[in-house]
């Protein structure tokens, strides 16, 4: 897969929010981060670049299926980590101490800490990605994400992260779940 078929799979019909916009903003929250290596910063890029290329809402291995392709397609010497961040995904669950699993779950998360606007269109866009789930099971899905992290003492895992995100994303979070409600 050359990168030209990459980004296509970004453009694929019914991706609304899993999308290039996705990755570009992920690849800019990236570029703002500070201390970090080359070698990590480039990790972090395969990695986002990789951690969506396959997104069916309909299936529940996505993050797997993403990572077996980034570690059959990125630099054998960097393939596993590549592919170990993109597992992350799945549950957003981060080790102590794991610094860039910190920094990736939190770049992937950072929509939820967007401006009030930006964040409603983004799950405007979730749920056009799930239109195949009638309302009242979409509601209640949606709502126990939404409660998972609303509830979790740290939404971000990366300090910087939490310091910039946490207050907006909480209140985000609890006006998405009151007009599920």
């Amino acid at each position: 897969m050359n990168s030209d078929e990459l980004a296509a799979a970004y453009t694929a019909a019914g991706r609304h929010y899993h999308n290039l916009a996705h990755i570009e903003d992920c690849l800019e929250a990236l570029a703002r981060v500070e201390g970090i290596s080359a070698a990590e910063r480039e990790i972090l890029s395969e990695a986002i670049w990789w951690h969506d290329v396959v997104y069916d809402p309909t299936r529940p291995d996505n993050e797997e299926r993403s990572a077996q392709l980034a570690e059959r397609h990125v630099r054998a010497d960097i393939a596993h980590e590549v592919g170990r961040l993109i597992r992350l995904t799945k549950t957003h669950d981060v080790e102590a101490g794991d610094r860039l699993g910190a920094i990736l779950i939190s770049i992937d998360l950072s929509i939820l800490g967007a401006e009030p606007a930006r964040y409603d269109a983004y799950a405007a866009a979730i749920r056009q990605e799930f239109i195949h789930v009638g309302d009242a099971d979409y509601r209640a899905g949606r709502s126990k994400v939404l409660r998972h992290f609303a509830e979790l003492p740290v939404i971000f895992p990366d300090p910087g992260f939490a310091a910039t995100y946490d207050r907006r994303a909480r209140d985000n979070l609890a006006r998405e779940l009151a007009s599920l409600a």
